[in-house]
Formats: structure tokens, sequence, C-alpha cells
């Protein structure tokens, strides 16, 4: 009888931790993360949530291994735009997309899948029908005593926190904590972070770092480099998508894209990048991200050079089927999610190089500065390779240095030998990605 006790209780164990491995998820190391941001209202009228898990699979398929929901939660109805920065209760879903238990559904088939989940977190202000509103001294006030929305801004649908009162602080971090703790997220994109506080960034950050067991990505919308010390992992690179788009209109020369990387990386920790993005809903909201970069070659030019650059890329879901037009993030927009897929197959082979090749993600850079052609060197170890980048609309030519003219490399692309000479020509918004 023991002999077969002792069996079952081996049995048992086991099986729980099959269990336990089949659920369990891990997110990728900072440089191996490839981010897929998430508009709900993309996706469906209603019942998102159970719409967006058919497309789970074409997402990997796609190179992302992490998922950026945008705000999840309930919208607030007084002064309200139907904006989902305008946040009713921290702890709640909009029924737009479906249940909390709908959410954790997604959650848990996207960690199977080998994807991770980080959520919109909107701390800077509430709706006006936030139940926070009971407590006057958690909000911004003029000198007539009434709560004001943020200031220098025109968010009139938003009511402003006040970062000096203790209680409100604990508050907001316990229901971030309940995100990670009971509904399972694996860190959170925090929006408007220029307008809170450094002291309450760290509070927040350390706090949820304490979770046991538990990695987080703590992503900073905004571009002051104390978010690092904060204990953000990464934040936006604002300055370097300016740039690109100035370089893309042919007002900047190619090479100036070199001096907006190495200003944006200065002084910042090792171990810490910048988010690179060609759209995302910001953008998008005004001008679809075919139109932006001039054409579809345009755009894949575009995504090639923040692709290969130092830091971590991410696709704001639609762009990789070229959706033609605006997408207004305050309502449902239908996306066509089958169109485009020579498109999309390009997305996908451009990620598959950069998720296949260790040196592209995390080697050093080197330039070599050129008015229309953006040419440089990734290289890790005994791993080199050379990106050539025409960001122009016309046909380029420049000559090359002498490591690389006269030499045989394997086009990555085509997996194929390429033989270059003393000079490099490319077609318009044509790349290479040679090893």
């Amino acid at each position: 009888m023991k002999k077969y006790l002792f069996i079952f209780i081996i049995w048992s164990f086991a099986i729980s931790c099959s269990q336990k491995d089949e659920t369990s998820y891990t997110l990728p190391e900072i440089e191996d993360i490839v981010i897929y941001q998430i508009n709900p209202r993309v996706f469906a009228v209603e019942n998102s949530f159970d719409a967006i898990i058919p497309y789970l699979d074409s997402i990997k398929k796609l190179g992302c291994n992490v998922l950026w929901f945008m705000p999840v939660h309930e919208i607030g109805q007084i002064k309200s735009k139907n904006s989902p920065y305008s946040v009713k209760d921290y702890r709640s879903v909009n029924h737009e997309f479906g249940t909390i238990d709908d959410f954790k559904k997604l959650i848990d088939i996207s960690h199977k899948k080998g994807l991770g989940i980080i959520i919109d977190w909107v701390a800077n202000h509430t709706a006006w029908d936030n139940d926070w509103i009971k407590n006057k001294n958690w909000y911004t006030q003029d000198s007539a005593g009434n709560i004001i929305y943020p200031e220098t801004t025109n968010w009139t649908d938003v009511a402003d926190l006040n970062f000096d009162n203790a209680e409100m602080r604990l508050a907001m971090i316990a229901a971030m904590k309940y995100w990670v703790s009971d509904i399972g997220v694996d860190g959170f994109r925090c929006d408007a972070v220029d307008y809170i506080p450094a002291d309450f960034l760290k509070q927040c950050n350390d706090s949820l770092r304490a979770i046991p067991d538990k990695k987080l990505l703590l992503l900073a919308e905004g571009i002051r480099k104390d978010h690092f010390d904060s204990g953000f992992d990464l934040n936006y690179a604002w300055n370097f998508a300016t740039q690109m788009r100035k370089v893309y209109n042919e007002s900047e020369p190619a090479s100036s894209l070199f001096i907006a990387n190495e200003k944006e990386y200065a002084d910042i920790l090792v171990g810490k990048l910048k988010l690179r993005f060609t759209t995302n809903h910001d953008e998008s909201a005004k001008h679809s991200p075919i139109d932006e970069w001039i054409n579809k070659s345009g755009s894949m030019s575009a995504f090639a050079t923040i692709l290969f650059f130092e830091g971590c890329p991410m696709i704001y879901g639609s762009q990789e089927v070229g959706y033609a037009d605006a997408i207004n993030f305050f309502n449902y927009t239908a996306v066509d999610w089958s169109a485009n897929t020579e498109l999309k197959n390009e997305y996908t082979k451009l990620l598959n190089i950069h998720n296949s090749h260790k040196a592209l993600r995390k080697g050093k850079l080197k330039a070599y500065p050129d008015n229309n052609i953006l040419l440089f060197q990734r290289f890790m170890e005994n791993d080199e390779y050379l990106i050539a980048i025409n960001v122009r609309n016309a046909e380029q030519y420049m000559l090359l240095p002498k490591e690389f003219s006269n030499k045989s490399f394997l086009n990555l692309y085509t997996n194929s030998e390429i033989n270059l000479s003393d000079t490099l020509t490319l077609k318009p918004y044509q790349y290479l990605i040679l090893k």
C-alpha cells in the first residue's frame, strides 16, 4: 500500500510540475523584445478581447513577443470624449471589450504562445466620475479650490491628480499591483510620465519590482533621462522619430540620425533602451503610416531604420497590413487583417532577420555618414553586419569605405551572395542587410 501511495505522490508531483511549466511565462531579455501595440477598437465593435485571440498566432509569426494594450479600463462618462485615457475605475475593464475574466483568458492564451502582456497605465489623471474624485485632496486644485484638468493641455475630459498626496500615491501603487498579482500582466506602458514627479515614479516602480517571482517590463511614455533612474526599462525615442521625419522629408541629411541616436543614448544607464517606432496611436490618429512615409516603400525603409538601429522596435497594430487612413482610437475602426499580404510578409521577413541575429539586436553600431544613404555596421564578437538604407524616393549611390569595397557578402533578405564594387547604388527606398 505504501508503495502505491509513494507512486501516486510522485505521479501527482510530476503532473503538477508539468502543468506549472505549461502555464508559466517569463519576459524575454530587453534587447530581444519586439512590441506589438494593440488598440482593441480595431478588432471588434464589442467583445474585442475574444476577437483578438484568433490573431495572436499572426502577431507571433510576424516576429513580435510582447503585446502592449492601450487602456483596457472603464471609460468615464462625465465630460467624456470617449477616450480610453479617461479612466473611471483602475480595477475594471471597458465593457466594450469584454469582462475581466475574458481579459485573463486572453493573457493566459498569450502566455502559452510565448507572448507577454503589458497594459497602458494612465497615472497622471482620472475621469471626472472616478470614485477617487470624492477625495478632493487627491487632485490638483486652482486658487478657488476647484479640481482642474492637466495644465498646458486641452484634456478637459480628465481631472489632474495631485502627487503631493501620499494616500493617492499608495492607492495608485496598490491598483497597479492588483493587475500584476491578480490579473497576470507583465508590466506597464505608463502614459504621460513627463508630467509625473520622478520621486513617485521611483516609489511606484520599486514597489512593483518587489513583487515576488515576477519579471516586469516598464515603459515610460516620455523623454526624461530620470525615467531610467526611476526604474523604467524603456522610454520613448521621440527625438529620433522627429529627426526621421525631417530626414525622409529631405530637409536633413541621413547622417543626422547618427547624431540623434548618440544624443538619445548619452548618459543612459547600461541595459536601458529607447523605444523605436515609425508610428503609434497618436501618430496614426493624424495620418496613415503609408502616407506619412510617402508610400509603402518609404514606410518599409523607415521601419528598417528603426529596426536595425539601437533600441526596442515597436509595431502599431494595423501598420503591417497597410491601413490607408488615419485611425481615431476614440471610436471603433474596421481593419481588414487580410489586406496587403505582400507588405505584411516584408515586415515578417525583416523581423525574422532581426530576431535571428544577436548582433543586429545587441551589437555595437559604427556609422559611415552620408547625405542620402544610411550606412552602418552592427557587430558583436566575430559577428559583423553591414546595413545600407536609402532614405530617398530616388536612386542614390555612395563610394564605399575600403573595408567593404570589392567584397562578397551574404544578403540576408534574399539569402544569396552579393558582390559589392567600390560604389554602392540603391534604388528608391531600397535597403540591404548584409553579413
